[in-house]
């Protein structure tokens, strides 16, 4: 309607009768003015501005943007062998790995009757060897299967001691020391797919995940004793604690408890090229519980690891055509809210990612998943990306 009425504005406003172009009857679906073409053109982007404005997703390396660039003849015999030699073996040791491992825990769950509270079903809160045996295995199975992505080496350090500082030289008992130390969550940047690899095999946390996750065959059972929390956003019913209640008790768990399983959360929503950080969603810090930084980056010289505009399928194959990747890892210590920031998720939120951009050196960005949305759409050829930009961002 709208667009009807601007091009009527443009139109004579003398009577139909008196003008010199042919009268259009009222069930002529003709467009009123043969320049029409030239309203949309407005929302196309150039290349330079669409990379400008989404800097956050575009791909810099040899395969070009979506992975679909020309590639020079000497990378095009590299793919070709790992797509040979590479990819059906690692193929192969990939799901014999996953096998083995949903093997493991359909031993160590069996007799036992998952937890079922606030529409959760996991067990990630058994104990005794049970849990030992997932946990261990679990962290070597996740090493092993980056070991078959082609991450031979993990580049690890930490940075600084937070305890001396934040307690000023106060007087604590060892309780209260080891309770200030311990995180509540671990906080990343999300570049790929890879990450949640890297994290099992550090510290094997739990995840957020969508509730069909609980249903897929090997991975299912996996994720559940993971303790992954699991996302039904069609539940709306107001006697469900919901998805940020339960992780909020989780987090709060783990903080006072170093028993209580971790977890890991991706407060940037989405995932980018690895050279930026999004703005935090502040569900990570409702609890006022301190938490764990780790900044993720994947150095490259031909693909990039980053999963960011580029399809699911084509990322995975050419990463397995891959013969080495690289993968660097930076902890930070462990960051104690403030009065005003436990006041404040917000502000917690975005002190935490400051920190972050300037220890990671990463480019603070204020896009995010709608934007990410749109960048997809310009670049399939969708002409009226424009309008992803008005979708809820969830």
């Amino acid at each position: 309607m709208y667009k009807m009425e601007s091009e009527l504005k443009i139109l004579s406003p003398e009577p139909i009768e008196l003008q010199p172009e042919p009268v259009i009857s009222v069930g002529d679906d003709r467009p009123l003015l043969k320049s029409e073409p030239n309203l949309t053109q407005t929302h196309i982007l150039s290349t330079e501005e669409l990379e400008k404005k989404y800097a956050a997703y575009v791909r810099h390396d040899v395969y070009g943007t979506m992975g679909r660039g020309e590639l020079p003849w000497t990378e095009k015999i590299l793919l070709a062998l790992g797509l040979v030699l590479l990819v059906p073996l690692r193929v192969l040791a990939g799901m014999a790995i996953l096998v083995i491992y949903y093997v493991i825990c359909r031993v160590c769950t069996a007799f036992l009757a998952p937890n079922r509270e606030d529409e959760q079903e996991d067990y990630a809160h058994m104990g005794g060897w049970r849990r030992a045996v997932i946990m261990q295995s679990g962290r070597f199975f996740a090493r092993c299967l980056l070991f078959v992505f082609g991450f031979y080496r993990i580049c690890e350090r930490s940075t600084g001691n937070q305890v001396d500082v934040q307690l000023n030289h106060e007087t604590v008992t060892r309780d209260q020391k080891d309770n200030f130390e311990r995180p509540g969550a671990i906080v990343s940047n999300h570049v790929s797919y890879i990450d949640i690899l890297y994290h099992l095999s550090s510290s094997f946390p739990s995840f957020v995940a969508k509730r069909s996750v609980a249903k897929l065959p090997l991975v299912g059972l996996i994720s559940k004793c993971l303790g992954c929390v699991y996302v039904q956003r069609e539940l709306k019913s107001s006697d469900v604690k919901g998805v940020s209640g339960v992780v909020n008790q989780r987090i709060w768990e783990a903080h006072q408890n170093e028993f209580a399983p971790k977890i890991m959360l991706f407060p940037e929503g989405t995932t980018t090229n690895g050279g930026y950080i999004l703005p935090f969603k502040s569900g990570a810090f409702l609890a006022k519980a301190p938490v764990l930084p780790v900044i993720l980056r994947y150095p490259y010289q031909r693909f990039s690891p980053a999963w960011d505009s580029i399809s699911g399928v084509r990322h995975l194959i050419f990463l397995l055509c891959q013969f080495v990747n690289y993968i660097e890892v930076m902890r930070l210590p462990v960051y104690q809210p403030a009065e005003q920031e436990k006041e404040d998720p917000k502000l917690y939120a975005e002190n935490v990612r400051k920190l972050m951009a300037h220890e990671g050196n990463l480019i603070l960005s204020d896009i995010g998943l709608a934007e990410k949305r749109a960048y997809h759409a310009a670049l399939n050829g969708n002409i009226s990306m424009p309008t992803v930009l008005h979708q809820k961002d969830d």
